[in-house]
């Protein structure tokens, strides 16, 4: 799921026409934007989650509570970013041109593939008991955060579409 979910929104970035995909509604992101986003999202879980399992443990603990289901995840998150939540420095996308398209979708496909390998090293009690921090949900579960990158593209793929509807 999370493969097919990243796969589909790089295709739908690249089926937009180059107006499209520089558009940018109302100082919103433009679509190649939202995709440098997503990459930035990305990055860094795929370092981390590559990191030694001692090394997670001793920076950031382990978790002491159950992880939340995907739908409470969600339903946390959107809560967040309803009460003002938005992206940190560090996630806030750079002008992205047409000629970036191309080298973007290889590093978001990229990142994920190493976060797909990444996980088979981890048993599904791990997934439930080492936690990493999120900047707007706090120190959460590998569980959780792989819930949070599932629903992280599909939002940003959404919010992509309404933006362009909106131009049309």
């Amino acid at each position: 799921m999370l493969t097919s979910r990243y796969q589909d929104f790089a295709a739908y970035i690249f089926s937009l026409s180059d107006t499209d995909f520089m558009f940018a509604a109302n100082g919103k992101w433009t679509a190649g934007q939202q995709f440098d986003h997503i990459y930035r999202s990305v990055s860094p879980l795929a370092l981390g989650l590559k990191l030694p399992k001692f090394l997670l443990k001793m920076l950031w603990g382990k978790a002491n509570r159950p992880s939340k289901d995907y739908d409470a995840l969600v339903k946390k998150y959107q809560g967040k970013l309803e009460s003002g939540g938005k992206a940190t420095a560090q996630f806030i996308p750079k002008n992205i041109l047409l000629k970036d398209r191309n080298v973007l979708k290889k590093k978001v496909l990229r990142a994920i593939e190493v976060i797909c390998k990444s996980l088979n090293r981890y048993t599904e009690e791990e997934l439930d008991t080492f936690i990493a921090p999120h900047p707007l949900l706090g120190k959460i579960t590998l569980r959780e955060m792989m819930y949070f990158t599932i629903y992280h593209v599909e939002h940003h793929h959404k919010l992509t579409i309404k933006h362009l509807v909106k131009q049309n």
